[in-house]
């Protein structure tokens, strides 16, 4: 049993490590902070050494704490896997799964599908994380993290399970008041929709053949996707999505995809299921078999080339 609490000490020390902070933890976990701060005295007075330098204004680890947590993150999941294939050796699906996802795919394609996994699989729960972080699978013990984009090599796991293309798109309301441009560079007399504070890819700012001396006009910036999708069917102006966001809008004539002549050509890119367990546990299949029936059966963003494949 001294093995069991230590385990459980390591875990509320990673945690703690994660969060930087007792009172988030405490929160997440339904704890007042006090609690948690003697569990982590306990853990240091039973190692002997300090693990966190702790002021009115930071918790900083301490060189054994960044030690401790190197080591303890690999032994929580190599016992999180362990646990894992044992209880599915009788093909059981059940316990919590850590799921993590940007948070437009998960609201739109993910959320709305868990109704129907927990009626196949009772005893599953769900930890549903939405955030545009880049979430590491091992280090934040997630089971599985949806990432979008092209992913690098690594020892990660990774099964496609879509394709993203983006598309330049307004409302028929939009076209009508104001002409439908024909060219990209008659983008320059259109009111644009965009990405707030845009850094990647995923806005206009980042296409080229832009003339930067004469900017185009953006009637709106947001740094959710969602509220951009909603206002170019409201016809705010012209936007530059991703297919998976607007797929619904496109099929109910919500938003009219634009072919611009001299338009940069964007290259699809993959929508992956990660994860780094090597051999998937009984929950993790589970999961993935169902997402890929309930977007292949009702996302029409989903072609014949984004059938999933490890």
């Amino acid at each position: 049993m001294e093995s069991i609490r230590f385990a459980e000490s390591l875990s509320m020390f990673v945690d703690v490590a994660q969060a930087k902070s007792f009172s988030a933890v405490a929160r997440r976990k339904g704890l007042v902070a006090s609690s948690v701060a003697r569990q982590i005295d306990a853990l240091e007075q039973d190692l002997k050494v300090p693990l966190f330098t702790r002021s009115t204004r930071a918790l900083v680890m301490t060189e054994a704490g960044t030690l401790l947590f190197e080591r303890a993150v690999k032994i929580l999941h190599e016992m999180s896997d362990a646990r894992s294939e044992v209880v599915s050796l009788d093909g059981s699906v059940q316990g919590l799964l850590r799921v993590s996802c940007v948070p437009a795919f998960g609201r739109r394609h993910v959320a709305p599908h868990l109704g129907s996994l927990f009626d196949k699989h009772p005893a599953l729960n769900v930890e549903l994380e939405l955030t545009e972080r880049v979430v590491d699978p091992v280090l934040e013990r997630f089971d599985l993290v949806i990432r979008i984009g092209d992913q690098p090599d690594s020892s990660l796991i990774c099964q496609r399970i879509g394709s993203q293309r983006y598309i330049m798109g307004a409302s028929p309301a939009y076209l009508q008041r104001q002409g439908r441009p024909r060219r990209f560079a008659d983008l320059a007399q259109h009111r644009l929709i965009d990405r707030q504070h845009s850094t990647s890819a995923r806005g206009w700012r980042e296409l080229d053949g832009f003339d930067w001396s004469r900017p185009p006009q953006f009637a709106l910036e947001s740094n959710d996707c969602d509220a951009r999708r909603m206002c170019a069917s409201q016809g705010l102006g012209i936007a530059l999505m991703p297919n998976w966001a607007i797929g619904e809008d496109l099929a109910a004539g919500r938003i009219v995809e634009l072919d611009l002549e001299g338009a940069p050509r964007q290259e699809p890119s993959g929508i992956f299921l990660v994860r780094a367990a090597p051999r998937a546990s009984a929950k993790v299949r589970a999961f993935t078999a169902h997402l890929l029936e309930s977007i292949g059966r009702s996302a029409s963003w989903v072609g014949d080339e984004a059938t999933a494949r490890e």
